[in-house]
């Protein structure tokens, strides 16, 4: 095939002709890429000025060659099975459906002629190659490997091969069609994103659910009740669990390769009326590298969370309910804080991803290693931050409270709707008052919100009602305008290939973040109500988690009906 170049034209005056940029945002990259070696598209993107997409756009029109954004477009499987997985995550390339004849294959690399030579001798068809990032075809790849067909394909033939009887024990460690079973619906469930996977076995059939972005669905139909034992005892083989023992729960552990990918997932069994119930967290390492001026906080939250943390001693609380992102946001915290200086000490449980520089300690109460006895052991091993997975009872949290006073930087997490309620849960675990008053340098409540999807979001402008009944104030819906919101499915089938017609994709922290202050540790002495303490924050400059929710429904990022679902 032959590419047609444009040497006419440069890559900054086609960005500037498809609106990309202007012509001082130019004037100022190319001052910059003078200064250094990276190519001007990096420095763009460095700059913050395009995305990658906006780059391949632009090299693509450079080239001659047509830009599409997979998001966007209607895949073909059909196509898609015509080139192996092997090859396609080799050359980052993906037939995506044909054209005037020819196989339109999707490729970040256009100009690697040996990877076009490969796939038209593979596929015996003429080849048209188009352009997009590469992270989309990545994605294309995981999403439209055939992995639905195999996961369809394996149960059959684990169910043919059970004979109509559930698998026995041993069987299931031996049995190809079983590991390559569970092996394809783990990696089906990072292909779309997971974070829990739900095997839940039921009188007549076996159903299988993915958590994402914090909302359960169910991605394929039911497998055969046959399949039970075998999907069961194969997932406690791996994570080391005792395979005979189905009368209690069981945790465990798996660490898994899953594409490039590493993997730990969290392993856990719940015996119910109809068998093994088992639930497997995925822990994605890279959720725990985020940086935490990433994870939604606003500018004026996150400034007091920092003045908080940036202190050599005192306590920090994160509160919120199970699966509100407190690790996620603990563990950022620590990104931070985690200098060679430092000794920085952990009691978790359990361990959900490892930290290097950070001592973690597993907790594990049959051999008398509580939170409590572990804190008064690293409290003679010279720490100088030390994290607790979660403060449960009046013992560890005397401890970690001394601890702050004694200077150590110490971050917790606690279970409570807000951030005023910390306080009132501490002083009801019969803490001293004193004590807590004095060490609890600041409390950050939070929530995870969807995000909205950007290839499918809606502008509509809320009526009067629908605020009111969101929980919104006059005040603050005085001049919200118009805002976003996900399609309506009950009215139009959505068919967004980019969230899978939930219309979100992602989510985003929701943060109120209290400061101590005097007010605060006298009404904290005087065992005042969480609401008088929050009226105090609140006047001391607190964005409350609704306030917060609503910033982001105006700048577009989540939708009403999204912060009403998870702010009470």
């Amino acid at each position: 095939m032959t590419t047609v170049k444009r040497k006419s034209k440069q890559l900054g005056q086609i960005l500037i002709e498809l609106g990309l940029i202007t012509p001082e945002q130019l004037d100022a990259a190319l001052a910059e890429h003078q200064k250094t070696p990276k190519a001007l598209g990096r420095v763009l993107i460095d700059l913050g000025m395009i995305k990658e997409a906006d780059l391949v756009r632009a090299l693509a029109e450079q080239v001659g060659l047509e830009f599409v954004d997979l998001n966007d477009t209607q895949i073909d499987p059909a196509s898609t099975a015509l080139l192996p997985e092997a090859l396609a995550r080799r050359y980052r390339a993906l037939p995506i459906g044909e054209r005037d004849g020819k196989l339109l294959v999707a490729m970040s690399d256009p100009a690697n002629v040996y990877a076009l030579d490969d796939i038209r001798t593979i596929t015996g068809r003429e080849v048209q190659p188009v352009v997009a990032t590469s992270a989309d075809v990545e994605q294309a790849i995981q999403k439209f490997a055939g992995l639905d067909s195999q996961v369809e394909q394996l149960a059959a033939e684990a169910a043919e091969g059970s004979e109509g009887e559930e698998l026995d024990l041993e069987a299931a460690l031996e049995d190809a069609p079983i590991v390559k079973l569970v092996n394809a619906i783990m990696t089906q469930a990072v292909a779309e994103r997971a974070s829990d996977v739900h095997i839940e076995p039921g009188e007549r059939d076996v159903r299988i659910r993915f958590r994402v972005d914090g909302v359960l669905h169910e991605p394929m139909r039911p497998q055969p009740k046959n399949l039970q034992g075998g999907l069961i005892s194969r997932l406690k083989v791996m994570a080391d669990l005792n395979i005979a023992e189905k009368r209690v729960p069981q945790d465990g552990r798996i660490s898994m390769k899953v594409g490039t990918r590493q993997l730990d997932m969290r392993v856990a069994t719940l015996p119910t009326v109809h068998g093994e119930k088992v639930v497997i967290r995925v822990l994605d390492k890279s959720n725990a590298m985020l940086a935490l001026a990433d994870l939604g906080f606003l500018e004026d939250s996150y400034d007091r969370f920092a003045t908080a943390f940036s202190k050599p001693y005192g306590a920090i609380l994160v509160t919120g309910p199970t699966g509100s992102g407190k690790s996620t946001t603990m563990y950022s915290t620590l990104n931070i804080l985690n200098e060679e200086s430092k000794n920085i000490i952990t009691v978790e449980d359990p361990v959900e991803y490892r930290m290097a520089g950070v001592n973690q300690i597993q907790v594990n109460p049959k051999a008398g290693l509580t939170f409590a006895s572990a804190l008064r052991s690293i409290l003679r091993a010279d720490p100088d931050i030390v994290l607790i997975g979660e403060i449960r009872d009046k013992e560890t949290a005397t401890i970690a409270i001394e601890a702050a006073l004694t200077g150590h930087l110490v971050l917790s997490s606690l279970h409570t709707n807000d951030a005023p309620s910390a306080i009132s849960r501490l002083v009801e675990m019969d803490v001293e008052t004193f004590l807590v008053a004095s060490s609890i340098d600041a409390v950050v409540a939070q929530r995870l919100a969807r995000i909205l999807c950007d290839k499918c979001k809606q502008p509509y402008a809320p009526d009067e009602a629908e605020l009111r009944a969101a929980g919104y104030t006059e005040d603050s819906w005085a001049d919200i305008g118009e805002v976003f919101r996900a399609p309506d499915n009950r009215i139009a089938k959505n068919d967004c290939k980019a969230c899978s017609g939930t219309g979100y994709r992602g989510r985003i922290g929701l943060y109120e973040v209290m400061l101590r202050s005097e007010e605060i540790e006298r009404l904290t002495v005087e065992r005042a109500s969480a609401d008088a303490i929050r009226a105090v924050a609140i006047r001391q400059g607190m964005t409350t988690l609704r306030e917060d929710g609503l910033a982001k429904v105006r700048a577009g990022i989540t939708s009403i009906e999204e912060v009403a679902r998870v702010v009470k």
